[in-house]
C-alpha cells in the first residue's frame, strides 16, 4: 500500500508545509493532532493542497512499524478524509482508499481508523458498487465482531448500512453469501445503540433480499431480542429508549411473512410465561405481525392464539393488558376474515374462529349478571370493528340473543345489566357501518334496521323502572348515534320516552338526570326540531311567570331544574333563539314595577337572576363550542339587556326595581361581555363608539330597544356628582362591551390618559359600592394592557403622583389607601401578562409598603392578586397576553420574597413577606414554583401560624398541590413529618379554627400523609392522629365529619 499515494488522481499542488512538516505533526498533543486534521481539510477544500498530498505526508506513518505511529497515521488520514468536501473525492481516489483501508482491517491496531474511514467512504456519491462489494467482502472476512469494543461496532454496522441504503442491487447480486455474512457477523449484538442501526439492516434484508435459505438463522438472531428488557441508565446521553429499540425490532418482527410459523409459538409462550409489560409488548407485536404473516397462518393457528388471547381478556392481569389484548383479538379476526369478505355474503357463510368465539361469548351472556359477561361484550364489541361480516354475524346472533333474555320472565331482576350490555353493542355498531361511498342506500344494509323495533319497545319498558332506567337511556343515546338507524318519526318517538323521565318525579339521581339531558343533547344535534317541538314547550310551561314565594321551597328547585335543563339542551343555534325569546319575556314580566314593600322582592331577584344565569351560562357554552351565531345578539338580546336595567333604574327613584338589584346587573354584564368578545373588529368599532356615545351624553335609546320605552327627556348621567346609587351601577354594562375590545380598536375619547385619570378618580371618590368599583378598575385595566404606549403618560402619573399621594402617605385615610392599592393591583395585571417593561416598576412599590402600619398586609396580597388569572385579561377578550408571563413573573419576584421571609430582622416585613409568599403560589400554576419547594417548605410551615385564614388554608392548598407530584421514596416533607401532623392536627380543631375550609383542607392533607412519607417515618404519630381525629369526627359540620371519617 505504500505506493497507493502515487495512484491518486488528484492534482499535483504545492504540498502545504504544516502538513509536510515531519514526524512532529503526528506525534503531537491531542489538542494539535485535531488542529492538524482541521487544517488539512481547511486547505483541501481552499486548493491549497490535495489529498495526495496529505497521503504523501503521511507516507511513512501509513506503513511505519510502530503500532502507535501507524495508528495515528491511519486515524488523522481518516479523520481528514471526514472533513473533506465530497467535490474533491473522485472514482480513483476512493477505489485506492477502498483498498487502502480494506487491507488495514485485519490490523488489529488500525482496525478502528480504518473503519471510520470506510464509513466516511461508504457515504460517498463516487463509491461504486464494486467498492461496496469489496468492503461488504472484507468486513465479512477479516472483521471479528467480538474482539471490537461498542464503537468499533457501530461503525461496522454504520458501513453495511450505508452500502445497504446506497448499494443495494449490488449486495443483492451476492446472493446467500451476503445474507450469511451478515448474520455471522451481527450474531451476539448487545449494545442498543448498535442494535438501533443492525435492526435496521435486517429489515431491508427481511423485506428485499432473497432470504429463503436463511429463514431460521434470521429469526434467530432476530427473535433472540424479543421482548425487550433493556432498560436505560439515568441521565443517558444518547437518548436511547425502550420504546425505540421495542419499535425498530417489531420492524423486523413483522418484515417478512416466512417468520410465521417460528413466531406463533414464541409469541404463545411470552403471553403464557411473561410479566405485564412482556404481556403488552407481546401482544402488540402480535397486532403488528399477524397481517403480514397473512390469512392461512392465523386461520391455522386461530385456535391456539384465541385460548391465549381470551386468558388475557377474562382475567386480565391489568386494564392496559386487557385492552391491548382485545386490539390483537381484533387484527387477528380481521387477518383471517378481510380476504374473503366478497365471498361472505351470508351469515352462515362465518366458520371457524369468529363464529366460535361468538357462539362461546353468547353463552356467557346466557348470565347477564356475572362478571364474566363483560369480558364477553368486550370482545363481541371488538368483533365489530373487524370485518363487515363478521359484524352482522355478531349482531344478527348477539342482539336477538339479548332480546330474547330481556323479555325472559326468568330474567325480570337482570333486565339492568341486559340493557347495559346491549347499549355496549349498539355503540360499536357504528363503527362496522358501511360508508355511503360503499353503499348508496345505505339505509337498507344498516345491521340493526331489522331489529331496532324491539330494541325500542325493551327500553320504553326498562324507562320505567328506576333500576334499569339509566342502562335504558344508554341504549337510547347509541340508537341516536348509529348513523341513518332511526328515522325521524322513531326520533320523536325516542324524545317522547324521554320527555316522560323527564317529567316523572320519583327520585332519580343526579346521574340518571344528568344522561337525560345528554341524550336530549344528543338528539338536538341531529335534528333539533323534536327537542324543539316535544321538550322546548314541556320545560317552559314548567317555569312560572311570578317567582316562587320565600317558603315554596319545591316550587324553587323545580324551577331551578329546568333552567340547568335548559341551559344544557339550548346550546344549538335554533333552540338557543327560542330560549331568548322565552327567558327574557319572563324577565321582563318578573322585574315589572311592582308595589311589594322593601325587603320582599329577595325570592323575585332570586328568580330574575337564575333566567338570566341561565342565558349568560348557555351563551358561555357556546362562546366555549366558537358558535358563528352568538355575534347576532349584539341586535337581538343586548339592546333588551340595555333597556330593562336602563328603565328599571331610572324608575328606581319612585319605586323599588327588582332590575336594580346588583346581582342582576352583574349577570347582565356577563351577557354584553360574551356577546361582545364575539363581534368581529368592524362591529365592534361600531358597537363601541354607539356605548360611548350613549353613555358619555347620557342619551341611552340608541342603545336600548323594548317594550318599556326610556322618555326622550329622560337622561342618564353616571358620572355626575349627584347621580343616584342605582344609576352609578350600570358602569358595569357599560365597561362589559368595552373590556372585550380588540386591540385595534381605539376607545372614542379624545385623549386616553385623560379618561383614564378621569375613571381612575371617579372609582376612588364617587363608586359607591364594590360592582361600581371592581367595573371602572376592569375598564382601566384593560385599556392599559391594550394601548400602553397611550397610557404613558397616565402611567408615569401613577407611579410619580398617585403612589405617593394615594397609598405611599400614612396620613391619608386607610379605607382610601385600601381601594388605591386595589386600582394599583388592575394597573399592575395589565402590565404584568404583557411582560410589560414598566412591570416591575409597580410591583415593587408594592414592596415598600410591608413595614408600613396600617397597609402591609394588604400590599402582601396585593403580590399574589397582580399573578392571578381573571375574567378580563383573557385572550378571549383580545388582551395582550404573552406566553409564560407568570413564569416570568415568579421568577423575577420569587427569590426576592424568599429571602425577606427568612430575614428576622424586622418582624412586620418578615410578616409580610410571608403572606406575599402564600398569596403568590395561591394563584400560580404548580409547575411555576415547584422548583423551589424544598427552600419553600420550612416558610409554609411559619405561614400556618399566622392569624389569617385565608393564609392558613392557602398554604395547605399549598401543600396539597405539591403532594400530587410526590412519593414516599422521594418525600419533600418526610424531615418535617412531625411538625406538619401537628400543625394540621391543630387546624382540623372546632376550637382551635373557626373556618370549616381550613379544617378540611387540613384533614385532607392528613390523609394524603401516609402516600408521601415512609411508613417508619409517620408511624410514631399514628396513636396520636387516630385519637385525635376521634374528636373531629364530632365537629359541627357535615363535611368536616366526613372528612374526618375518610382520614381515619
Amino acid at each position: 500500500m505504500c505506493a497507493g499515494p502515487d495512484a491518486f488522481s488528484v492534482g499535483e499542488d504545492g504540498m502545504d508545509s504544516g502538513l509536510d512538516g515531519g514526524r512532529s505533526e503526528i506525534e503531537a498533543s491531542p489538542r494539535d493532532f485535531s488542529y492538524g486534521e482541521t487544517k488539512g481539510s481547511i486547505e483541501i477544500s481552499g486548493n491549497r493542497t490535495s489529498l495526495t498530498n496529505v497521503v504523501k505526508a503521511l507516507g511513512e506513518y501509513l506503513t511505519s512499524e510502530e503500532d502507535q505511529l501507524r495508528t495515528k497515521g491511519v486515524e488523522f488520514l481518516s479523520l481528514v478524509l471526514s472533513h473533506c468536501p465530497v467535490e474533491k473525492m473522485n472514482r480513483p481516489s476512493v477505489r485506492v482508499l477502498t483498498a487502502f483501508y480494506c487491507g488495514k482491517l485485519d490490523d488489529t491496531e488500525t482496525i478502528i481508523p480504518a473503519l471510520k474511514g470506510l464509513s466516511t467512504l461508504a457515504t460517498l456519491p463516487t463509491c461504486s458498487s464494486t467498492e461496496a462489494v469489496t468492503i461488504i467482502q472484507t468486513i465479512f472476512a477479516r472483521v471479528k465482531m467480538n474482539t471490537l469494543v461498542q464503537s468499533a461496532r457501530f461503525y461496522v454496522f454504520s458501513v453495511i448500512d450505508s452500502l445497504v441504503a446506497r448499494h443495494r442491487d449490488a449486495l443483492k447480486a451476492m446472493g446467500t453469501t451476503f445474507t450469511a455474512g451478515y448474520i455471522s457477523l451481527a450474531e451476539g449484538e448487545k449494545d442498543p445503540r448498535n442494535l438501533l442501526v443492525a435492526f435496521a439492516i435486517v429489515r431491508v434484508i427481511l423485506i428485499e433480499f432473497d432470504i429463503s435459505a436463511h429463514v431460521e438463522s434470521l429469526f434467530n438472531i432476530t427473535f433472540c431480542y424479543f421482548p425487550i428488557t433493556f432498560r436505560p441508565p439515568p441521565n443517558d446521553p444518547y437518548g436511547i429508549t425502550t420504546d425505540d429499540l421495542r419499535l425498530a425490532l417489531r420492524g423486523c418482527l413483522n418484515a417478512t411473512p416466512n417468520f410465521g410459523p417460528l413466531a406463533v409459538p414464541v409469541f404463545l409462550e411470552k403471553l403464557t410465561a411473561g410479566s405485564p409489560s412482556t404481556k403488552r409488548d407481546t401482544l402488540q407485536a402480535m397486532s403488528a405481525c399477524f397481517p403480514v404473516y397473512g390469512a392461512a397462518l392465523a386461520r391455522v393457528s386461530a385456535r391456539k392464539l384465541w385460548n391465549a388471547l381470551k386468558l388475557e381478556i377474562f382475567q386480565p392481569t391489568d386494564p392496559v393488558t386487557e385492552e391491548e389484548a382485545l386490539k390483537t383479538t381484533q387484527v387477528l379476526v380481521t387477518t383471517i376474515y378481510s380476504e374473503e369478505e366478497k365471498a361472505l355474503e351470508l351469515n352462515d357463510d362465518i366458520q371457524g374462529l369468529a363464529r366460535d368465539a361468538c357462539e362461546e361469548c353468547i353463552q356467557i351472556l346466557g348470565e347477564p349478571e356475572k362478571s364474566q359477561a363483560r369480558p364477553a361484550i368486550k370482545i363481541l364489541c371488538a368483533f365489530m370493528a373487524t370485518t363487515p361480516s363478521v359484524s352482522r354475524y355478531v349482531l344478527s346472533q348477539a342482539v336477538p340473543h339479548l332480546l330474547k333474555l330481556y323479555m325472559s320472565p326468568d330474567e325480570i331482576t337482570n333486565r339492568a345489566p341486559i340493557l347495559s350490555l346491549l347499549a355496549d353493542l349498539i355503540n360499536a355498531a357504528p363503527d362496522s357501518l358501511p360508508t355511503e361511498a360503499q353503499y348508496p342506500e345505505v339505509e337498507d344494509t344498516a345491521p340493526l334496521i331489522t331489529l331496532k323495533d324491539e330494541i325500542l319497545g325493551a327500553v320504553s319498558t326498562g324507562l320505567q323502572v328506576i333500576t334499569s332506567r339509566r342502562p335504558a337511556l344508554a341504549v337510547i343515546k347509541a340508537l341516536i348515534t348509529t348513523k341513518f338507524l332511526l328515522s325521524g318519526e322513531e326520533l320523536a318517538f325516542v324524545v317522547h320516552l324521554v320527555n316522560e323521565v323527564l317529567q316523572a318525579d320519583e327520585g332519580d339521581s343526579e346521574e340518571t338526570s344528568q344522561m337525560v339531558l345528554d341524550v336530549l343533547a344528543t338528539v338536538s344535534a341531529f335534528s333539533a326540531r323534536h327537542v324543539q317541538e316535544q321538550t322546548l314547550p314541556l320545560l317552559f310551561s314548567s317555569l312560572p311567570d311570578d317567582a316562587p314565594e320565600r317558603g315554596a321551597a319545591n316550587e324553587r328547585a323545580k324551577s331551578w331544574r329546568v333552567l340547568k335543563t335548559l341551559s344544557t339542551l339550548c346550546v344549538h343555534p335554533e333552540l338557543f333563539e327560542i330560549l331568548v325569546i322565552r327567558l327574557m319575556a319572563k324577565v321582563d314580566v318578573v322585574c315589572l314595577p311592582t308595589k311589594a314593600t322593601p325587603g320582599d322582592s329577595e325570592h323575585i331577584a332570586a328568580y330574575a337572576h337564575a333566567l338570566l344565569k341561565t342565558i349568560a351560562d348557555t351563551l358561555q357554552s357556546k362562546v366555549g363550542k366558537a358558535h358563528p351565531d352568538v355575534a347576532k345578539y349584539i341586535d337581538r338580546l343586548i339592546p333588551n339587556i340595555y333597556n330593562l336595567f336602563i328603565y328599571s333604574a331610572l324608575l328606581s327613584d319612585e319605586k323599588e326595581m327588582v332590575a336594580t338589584d346588583p346581582r342582576l346587573v352583574s349577570v347582565a354584564g356577563d351577557i354584553i361581555r360574551l356577546v361582545s368578545q364575539c363581534l368581529p373588529l368592524q362591529r365592534q368599532e361600531v358597537y363601541t363608539a354607539s356605548i360611548f356615545e350613549a353613555f358619555s351624553s347620557g342619551d341611552v335609546r340608541t342603545i336600548a330597544e323594548g317594550l318599556r320605552k326610556i322618555p326622550p327627556d329622560t337622561k342618564l348621567l353616571l358620572f355626575k356628582d349627584s347621580a343616584p346609587k342605582y344609576h352609578k351601577n350600570l358602569i358595569s354594562l357599560f365597561t362589559a362591551g368595552v373590556v372585550t375590545l380588540h386591540k385595534e380598536v381605539r376607545p372614542p375619547v379624545p385623549e386616553l390618559g385623560a379618561f383614564l385619570e378621569i375613571a381612575l378618580t371617579w372609582s376612588l371618590n364617587r363608586a359607591e359600592n364594590e360592582l361600581q368599583r371592581e367595573s371602572v378598575l376592569h375598564l382601566i385595566s384593560s385599556m392599559v394592557n391594550k394601548r400602553p404606549q397611550d397610557a404613558l403618560v397616565f402611567l408615569n402619573k401613577m407611579l410619580d403622583q398617585f403612589w405617593q399621594q394615594k397609598i405611599g402617605d400614612p396620613m391619608a385615610p386607610l379605607e382610601q389607601r385600601q381601594q388605591a392599592i386595589k386600582a394599583w393591583i388592575w394597573v399592575s395585571k395589565a402590565l404584568v401578562v404583557q411582560s410589560h417593561a414598566m412591570a416591575n416598576s409597580f410591583t415593587d412599590r408594592l414592596f415598600d409598603m410591608f413595614d408600613d402600619d396600617d397597609i402591609s398586609w394588604g400590599a402582601a396580597k396585593a403580590v399574589g392578586d397582580v399573578a392571578a388569572s381573571d375574567l378580563v385579561l383573557t385572550r378571549q377578550n383580545h388582551a395582550n397576553v404573552k406566553v409564560l408571563h407568570a413564569q416570568k413573573f415568579v421568577n423575577a419576584i420569587l427569590p426576592r420574597i424568599i429571602v425577606g421571609a427568612k430575614d428576622s430582622s424586622s418582624p412586620r416585613k418578615q410578616t409580610a413577606h410571608l403572606v406575599a409568599l402564600t398569596s403568590l403560589i395561591k394563584a400560580i400554576p404548580r409547575v411555576a414554583y415547584a422548583h423551589q419547594m424544598p427552600s419553600l417548605i420550612p416558610l409554609l410551615l411559619h405561614g400556618l401560624e399566622l392569624p389569617d385564614v385565608n393564609i392558613r388554608a392557602n398554604v395547605i392548598d399549598t401543600f396539597l398541590a405539591a403532594a400530587e407530584g410526590d412519593s414516599s421514596e422521594h418525600s419533600l416533607v418526610s424531615q418535617h413529618a412531625s411538625t406538619l401532623v401537628t400543625s394540621m392536627l391543630k387546624n382540623s380543631m372546632v376550637g382551635e379554627m373557626s373556618s370549616m375550609r381550613v379544617r378540611i383542607a387540613a384533614l385532607q392533607y392528613l390523609g394524603v400523609l401516609p402516600s408521601i412519607i415512609r411508613y417508619d417515618i409517620l408511624h410514631p404519630y399514628k396513636a396520636t392522629v387516630i385519637r385525635d381525629l376521634a374528636k373531629v369526627v364530632d365537629d359541627p359540620k357535615r363535611a368536616v365529619r366526613k372528612e374526618a371519617v375518610d382520614t381515619r
